[in-house]
């Protein structure tokens, strides 16, 4: 099993996984890295990723890209508004107000949720990845934006969960990155922080973020951000170009879909191309609208003009993050910056007037988020053995909690985590109550999303004492590692117990625990102080049933919607093979007419029998494209299968008239090197001296066997039409050879045996002794060698002898 990390972005995706020691970017089906976040429709079959872009202009209604923005919200969504003017697909209310994309999909539409369409996502680039990998995958930490929300997260997590991942940690995507910055920095310090910038300004959004590196960890410090990206660059110069060619070809590009559609994806090449040219640069379509060819051209200074106000909002951001992080200039060791819009020019120059640093190129811009997310999920996951690295997020968003009034007593708030507070974290909080109530938590300030609650959770089973009065009600509020806030648990605690530890609840509900110690999930380690309140109260603390209305899938449209899935996944399997046996089918089709006519298969078939074969052939190509252009697999299958039965007899008719004159030689040849044996060995040559005459007449008559069957067959062959088959089959003239060269080769490469030593007179024992020991006796077997104390032979000090 192995484990990956997932960018996630509005116009591509990027997948890493962790192997061989180190991080590696995977590829896609197409050998390319990036895997664009289309999903199109195609009659019977989906079509992701790179595959979806590329038909993106003729497809346009089918094809859906995008729907990132789209997570987690209503259809009536300003934002959501704003969103669908970029959007050329067919996008409805549902009856619920969620969004719905209409789509026709298997001959009917239908409408899938952004959601849905980011688990079919999902469910490619887990494919892509267990084809790169070789092996199964699960396990996966995902990237998304600092901004998001509650709903946002928690609907990329039910994406996921649809597509069969299991998330292990969602990620800011600046904190991705500052994780694949620091992990490789073996110069940092335990005591002196490193604070860098990170600038992440993707196709769609723009990201700033502050860390502090020490030895074997990261903080994050704070974050800004905003909803711009190299796509509000392509809108302003589609619009220059759009009332351009309006003015001098009369022609409005933004009337129609797929000329806007094309128009855009010339601008951004041409955007790459002002990147490194300052110079004017050509832009040039041909048939854009109306068979008109369009031309213009613009440079960088032209273009840094009409994108001003997105440029001076990039400057805001950076302005704002250096105000909130609370940095000197001199604090900031450097700026990195990553995304594929960082690499504009004057995006470059605006990052060294507000931060006083030049722009830092360290990491790879396009691949440093999915690398990061890999390295998170190699720390988190039990598979891999990675050295540890400390990861304290941040909370993007001051978090209140409100409680509902009773009695006399007013409504209830606090602000529980404030902005920019360390996350995952918990808190616990200590309301007395005297039955069941609402707790509601919502952001303490404005936030991108248009609902401010997260969640209301129902508190019940609350009773008050005997004599009438309210109970202490401890609520466990949580930002889990997925950045998303909720009540984790709550616990009843007796009057009377409350009233001996209640310096201990005030004290629990007012301090925070340390946010660096944390498990090796990255979890606060809340253990230590909740463990001896534990023990004090454990058979007097009672937990209490939560009914929570937030965010996400109820377990039910979750259980559905991941169902269909799976179902979709196995109607893709059934197409894909249906489609490869229609293929299969059309290609025999046309390569055996191509063999028939004018081809090497034309001279072994009668005129008639071919023309029938060929009618039989075009009948079935134009099937191909009319009434068989949408038949079952079966169907394709048995016509293939059937065409191989009127045409594998020609086939093999070829292969053995083509084949047989080779053959037939082989076998003269073969009867020659037997009859060559069979003379030397009469001859007396000497390399056959260890053989016998029977075993040479059993080669020479088995070579006369082999002449006979070759002088009754070879007329046969010679002189049969080749339009008919052949009378002799060549596996019947290889056998005949195989037999004859086994009969000669198990002979003749028998080697000869080895001559036997000549015997000798054994001498006498002792004399033979005598000759070993210079010619003195030795001595008796039964005589023992005197050794001295140092365990050395009296005779003499050899350092070589031992002695046991």
């Amino acid at each position: 099993m192995s484990v990956i990390g997932i960018d996630f972005g509005n116009e591509s995706c990027y997948v890493a996984a962790a192997r061989s020691g180190g991080i590696e970017t995977l590829a896609n089906d197409y050998s390319l890295r990036a895997t664009p976040s289309f999903v199109a429709f195609d009659g019977k079959k989906r079509i992701i990723g790179v595959a979806a872009k590329n038909q993106q202009v003729t497809n346009m209604k089918n094809t859906v890209g995008g729907f990132k923005r789209l997570l987690g919200r209503k259809f009536n969504d300003p934002h959501v508004q704003h969103e669908l003017t970029s959007i050329p697909a067919r996008v409805e209310a549902r009856g619920d107000g969620s969004i719905g994309i209409k789509v026709n999909y298997l001959g009917e539409d239908q409408h899938f949720g952004p959601e849905q369409l980011t688990a079919m996502l999902f469910t490619k680039l887990k494919e892509t990845s267990a084809a790169a990998m070789q092996t199964q995958v699960n396990d996966c930490v995902i990237a998304c934006p600092v901004f998001f929300t509650n709903a946002e997260r928690k609907a990329l997590l039910d994406a996921a969960q649809i597509a069969g991942l299991n998330v292990l940690r969602l990620m800011n995507e600046t904190t991705a990155t500052a994780l694949a910055y620091g992990f490789y920095k073996n110069d940092l310090f335990e005591d002196k922080p490193r604070n860098v910038i990170f600038v992440d300004f993707g196709h769609s959004s723009l990201q700033a973020s502050a860390c502090a590196f020490t030895k074997g960890k990261l903080k994050m410090l704070a974050s800004t951000w905003d909803q711009i990206g190299g796509r509000d660059i392509d809108l302003a110069l589609g619009d220059y170009f759009a009332k351009e060619f309006q003015e001098r070809y009369k022609i409005n590009a933004k009337t129609n879909a797929r000329a806007n559609l094309r128009l855009l994806t010339e601008i951004e090449k041409l955007k790459k191309q002002m990147s490194a040219n300052s110079t004017k640069l050509p832009l040039n379509i041909e048939c854009f609208l109306d068979d008109i060819d369009v031309s213009s051209s613009m440079q960088r200074s032209q273009m840094e003009e009409l994108c001003a106000p997105v440029l001076q909002r990039v400057e805001q951001t950076f302005k704002r993050l250096l105000a909130e992080s609370k940095l000197q200039l001199d604090d900031i060791h450097s700026v990195e910056i990553v995304g594929g819009s960082s690499r504009i020019p004057s995006v470059k120059q605006l990052i060294e007037q507000v931060f006083n640093k030049p722009a830092s190129t360290t990491l790879n811009q396009d691949e440093a988020v999915s690398r990061g997310a890999a390295l998170q999920c190699a720390i988190m996951s039990p598979a891999v053995r990675v050295r540890e690295f400390g990861v304290t997020d941040i909370q993007n968003y001051a978090v209140k909690v409100l409680w509902d009034s009773e009695g006399s007593a007013a409504p209830g708030e606090i602000e529980i985590f404030p902005q920019y507070h360390a996350s995952p974290f918990s808190r616990l909080l200590t309301i007395n109550r005297k039955g069941p109530f609402n707790v509601s938590i919502v952001y303490g300030q404005q936030v991108p999303y248009p609902d401010q609650t997260i969640g209301v959770w129902k508190v019940k089973d609350v009773k008050p004492t005997e004599r009438g009065e309210g109970q202490d009600v401890k609520l466990k509020v949580r930002i889990n590692n997925n950045g998303i806030v909720l009540i984790s648990s709550a616990t009843l605690v007796e009057k009377k117990e409350a009233e001996e530890a209640a310096a201990a609840a005030e004290q629990a509900a007012s301090e925070e625990k340390p946010g660096d110690q944390t498990n090796n999930t990255g979890e606060p380690a809340d253990g230590q102080q909740e463990g001896a309140d534990k023990k004090k109260k454990a058979s007097k603390a009672t937990e209490l049933p939560l009914e929570c209305t937030t965010h996400g899938f109820s377990p039910v449209d979750l259980s559905n919607y991941t169902q269909q899935e799976s179902k979709m996944i196995g109607n893709d399997q059934k197409e894909t093979e249906r489609i490869d046996a229609k293929n299969a089918l059309e290609e025999f089709v046309y390569d055996m007419r191509n063999k028939l006519q004018g081809g090497p298969f034309e001279r072994y078939v009668v005129e008639a029998e071919r023309e029938k074969i060929v009618s039989q052939l075009n009948d079935l190509e134009n099937w191909l494209y009319e009434d068989g252009e949408d038949c079952e697999r079966d169907i394709y299958t048995s016509r293939l299968q059937a065409l191989h039965q009127k045409t594998d007899p020609i086939k093999l008719r070829a292969s053995d008239y083509e084949q047989g004159p080779a053959a037939f030689d082989e076998l003269k040849n073969s009867i020659a090197i037997a009859r060559l044996a069979v003379a030397e060995f009469r001859k007396g040559v000497p390399k056959y001296d260890h053989l016998t005459e029977t075993e040479f007449i059993n080669i020479s008559e088995t070579a006369d066997k082999a002449q006979s069957w070759l002088d009754a067959n070879l007329p046969k062959f010679t002189q049969s039409p080749r339009t008919a088959d052949s009378p002799v089959q060549i596996s019947a003239v290889r056998q005949e050879v195989q037999t004859l060269n086994s009969c000669v080769s198990s002979v003749i490469n028998r080697a000869k045996p080895k001559p036997t030593p000549a015997k000798t007179a054994t001498p006498p024992k002792d004399e033979a002794n005598a000759e070993q020991n210079g010619g003195e006796p030795a001595a008796n077997s039964g005589d023992k060698m005197d050794v001295d104390n140092n365990g050395q032979s009296a005779a003499g000090n050899d350092p070589s002898m031992e002695v046991e």
